[in-house]
């Protein structure tokens, strides 16, 4: 399979690229590239491409990598959407993601406007228990007051003798 990648070449510290068309299993510092298709400087933004033959490489089958294919949309080469190139262990979030969340997060806050209707032909069980006994029998629920909590007092704590 081939791919279009950058090769790096320049000095330490001073990073320049070739973009090149090579095999996918072939190392891009080997040189045994098929064809170099031009040039990358990262620090003064320089591209110089030849754009008919990206198209003609990627017609053939040529897959650019995460970068080259930002790159190529980014220059108005070829159209589409960019691709996350950043490491997997900070992966961003897709804009379905974010919107399913900003939907999920505006329920919980938002209050219960619509409650489930209850209907009135169900009577509640105290309902039903109040017509089963007479009015002169009916229980009386009382309010019980909560059991205060024993007060345990605390002995100040004795210090060693020196």
């Amino acid at each position: 399979m081939l791919m279009i990648r950058f090769q790096r070449i320049g000095r330490t510290n001073d990073p320049a690229f070739r973009i090149v068309v090579l095999e996918k299993e072939r190392a891009a510092k080997a040189g045994n590239i098929v064809e170099l298709l031009g040039t990358y400087n990262p620090r003064s933004k320089a591209l110089t491409l030849n754009e008919e033959q990206v198209k003609h490489w990627i017609s053939k089958g040529a897959q650019p990598t995460g970068s080259i294919h930002n790159l190529l949309i980014n220059k108005g080469v070829i159209e589409g959407k960019k691709v996350n190139v950043l490491p997997k262990k900070t992966p961003q979030k897709s804009e379905e993601a974010v919107a399913a969340e900003a939907v999920a997060k505006a329920a919980a806050e938002a209050p219960a406007t619509e409650a489930t209707p209850v209907p009135e032909e169900v009577p509640t069980e105290d309902e039903v228990a109040a017509e089963a006994l007479p009015a002169e029998e009916a229980p009386v629920v009382a309010e019980v007051a909560p059991a205060e909590a024993p007060v345990v007092e605390e002995t100040p704590a004795e210090t060693p003798a020196a």
